[in-house]
């Protein structure tokens, strides 16, 4: 017997809004736990991304909602990821805005005199990161003692980026007699039991779906290759295998293998913490409407993103630890289809990778490439690349940083570059030396010649976080 929303307590009212909005049948997550919410019980919930958690908790919350004073929102979804946080906002606005409330998100990365203009017009519901959140706290633009309802999304990976503090602290300011609901992909780790048993009243735990990323239905190969090769074998994999999200430690490392993809001929997307929301929106929107072949992204991306069609997930640079591991290959091989998860292994490093092994239950040897043990997908087509993505610029006299004068030393001017000159930089190239007399030294050209105008191209990316 099919269940339909109208069965699970919810008004007439939404249930047309949520035809309107191309939601006909409830998910299970939403059958179980729907109705328990709607009765304003206080719930914990085990499911795993993509299962259809939002309308599982943002239809009880728009059914229950009320119209908030400027600065006072009535509802509040806490999310570990801006895009996360973007994705929940996309789904369940037209169903609040069609009920007459008002919603916004809140993370960094963006304009706070936007937000805080929003804010002071009287927003009822705002989903948020934590981080900006306190921020926007500590400044007096938001005041959480009227909520009466708080989603805590991915708890779980909000714990793994260190929010634990800071989810407490934000609980700690709610109206006490909220309702407060916790999903997670995992309920027994130290900080979400932390979190269950200090702030949640008397909670119904739902478990939906498997509890945690299956390993066994992915392809796992760790192929021992050289720091130097890494680029030219993850390119071949993805030509191999399909579309791909490859994972790398750092921002300056996702920028690196980016550049060095493009030049293997892929058209790739990069996700890390340091871009715009609009530039990691953008990415994810390339790549789901198959505008390029790969995304590389730092682990910010590994979870709380639902993208289909991944058939290939590169641990470029090793993950933290097995957790991470299972969280960054939970990209692919979803909903019963095969994929390939590479790990790229160099020799010092084996200690480590045999660490996370042992911690995922993985007994996989290393060995060098194998293109023939890949479970193969459809050929990706070619994408033409945009402009280059090597953001190292040249000189204005159309040198770049690591050309060599005629001693055969690396020209190193100063860091400002106003005493560099022209002399010694080409007059014995291959295809002059026998050509023009050997330099001299001691006749240097006019004072000004071949200097670059202003401070150059040079100029030095600025220091970047890990994330």
């Amino acid at each position: 017997m099919k269940v339909r929303f109208s069965d699970l307590g919810i008004s007439q009212e939404m249930c047309h809004e949520l035809r309107r909005s191309g939601f006909e049948e409830p998910f299970e997550v939403q059958r179980e736990t729907i109705p328990d919410m709607m009765l304003r019980r206080d719930i914990c919930c085990r499911a795993p991304t993509g299962s259809g958690k939002t309308l599982a908790f943002g239809i009880p919350m728009i059914e229950h909602l009320t119209r908030a004073n400027p600065n006072r929102p009535k509802s509040l979804i806490l999310t570990p990821t801006r895009e996360l946080a973007e994705q929940i906002f996309k789904v369940l606005d037209p169903i609040a805005w069609a009920k007459n409330f008002r919603m916004m998100s809140i993370y960094g990365g963006v304009s706070y005199n936007k937000q805080i203009r929003k804010l002071d017009k009287g927003i009822d519901s705002v989903v948020a990161c934590p981080g900006r959140l306190l921020d926007l706290m500590d400044q007096g633009h938001v005041d959480l003692s009227e909520v009466e309802f708080v989603i805590l999304d991915e708890a779980d990976r909000m714990a793994d980026m260190g929010f634990t503090d800071a989810v407490c602290d934000i609980l700690e300011q709610c109206n006490p007699e909220r309702q407060t609901a916790l999903f997670s992909a995992t309920l027994d780790e130290y900080d979400i039991s932390h979190i269950k048993d200090n702030y949640l009243t008397d909670p119904v735990t739902i478990g939906v779906g498997k509890e945690d990323v299956s390993l066994t239905e992915m392809d796992h190969h760790f192929w021992l290759i050289p720091n130097a090769k890494k680029s030219n074998i993850t390119a071949e994999a993805v030509r191999k295998s399909g579309r791909a999200f490859i994972f790398c430690r750092t921002r300056a490392g996702v920028e690196r293998v980016a550049d060095e993809l493009q030049m293997e001929g892929l058209r790739v997307s990069i996700i890390h913490g340091g871009l715009a929301q609009r530039q990691r929106a953008r990415a994810v929107e390339e790549f789901a409407d198959e505008r390029c072949h790969a995304i590389v992204a730092t682990d910010v991306a590994a979870r709380g993103l639902d993208v289909e069609g991944v058939y290939c997930v590169v641990h470029y640079d090793p993950p933290e630890n097995g957790n991470a591991y299972k969280h960054r290959s939970g990209r692919t091989a979803r909903a019963g289809s095969s994929g390939n998860v590479i790990s790229l292994v160099q020799n010092p490093q084996k200690k480590q990778w045999s660490t996370i092994q042992k911690h995922v239950g993985l007994n996989v040897k290393f060995k060098p490439p194998e293109f023939n043990d890949l479970t193969l997908h459809e050929d990706i087509s070619y994408i033409a690349p945009p402009r280059p993505m090597n953001r190292r610029r040249k000189d204005r006299s159309g040198r770049n940083n690591n050309s060599r004068s005629d001693s055969g030393k690396k020209h190193y001017g100063n860091r400002n570059r106003r005493n560099n000159d022209s002399g010694g930089r080409s007059n014995n190239s291959r295809n002059n030396r026998s050509r023009k007399p050997k330099f001299d030294r001691n006749k240097r050209p006019p004072k000004g010649a071949g200097r670059s105008r202003g401070r150059g191209g040079d100029n030095k990316r600025k220091s970047r976080n890990n994330h």
